[in-house]
């Protein structure tokens, strides 16, 4: 490898920078490929409502998950108040989820725990987990970090708030 490769690689796994509403798709996106990069086993994306997160509906993205729910025992978790927003804003996740239910999994948090749901990407169970805050959405302030322990205690958080939580939004909605 040569020093402009190295220097390619050592960029790609710098922490961006979240103070704007791209720089946090951005981070995002860069959230979603180092998860990928690290090995990780378990994604985790929290929200209130998804409605800041787009990214979801790019097809770049729903092949490079694809390729990562390949592998085995690989999670896709969702916890939210609501899914209305990202089934409605981002149609194509929508239809690509019916294949990957069996790696996907989508909670509702409890009312009295929802007004606390971060808005957080976070990867854990790979050589370096990491996490994607939006701090302050309506500055789109917010920090991405590739630290075990930062990312450790988002899972925490977030663990003790699925506990509580019960899963939600079927693929194919039951009736007769």
């Amino acid at each position: 490898m040569n020093a402009d490769e190295a220097a390619g690689s050592a960029g790609e796994a710098t922490e961006p920078r979240i103070d704007s509403r791209e720089s946090f798709l951005a981070a995002l996106r860069w959230g979603f490929e180092q998860a990928q990069a690290q090995d990780a086993r378990r994604i985790v994306c929290a929200d209130q409502v998804w409605a800041d997160w787009p990214v979801f509906d790019e097809p770049a993205l729903l092949r490079a998950l694809a390729a990562w729910l390949r592998r085995p025992q690989r999670r896709l978790v969702l916890l939210a108040r609501s899914y209305e927003d990202l089934e409605r804003r981002c149609p194509r996740f929508n239809t690509w989820r019916a294949d990957w239910m069996h790696a996907i999994e989508a909670w509702q948090a409890p009312e009295e725990l929802a007004p606390e749901l971060p808005t957080v990407l976070v990867s854990e169970g790979g050589r370096t987990d990491l996490s994607v805050h939006l701090i302050d959405a309506q500055q789109w302030r917010g920090r991405a970090a590739l630290e075990v322990r930062r990312a450790r205690r988002w899972c925490e958080e977030l663990d003790a708030v699925l506990q509580r939580s019960e899963r939600t939004w079927a693929v194919r909605p039951l009736g007769l």
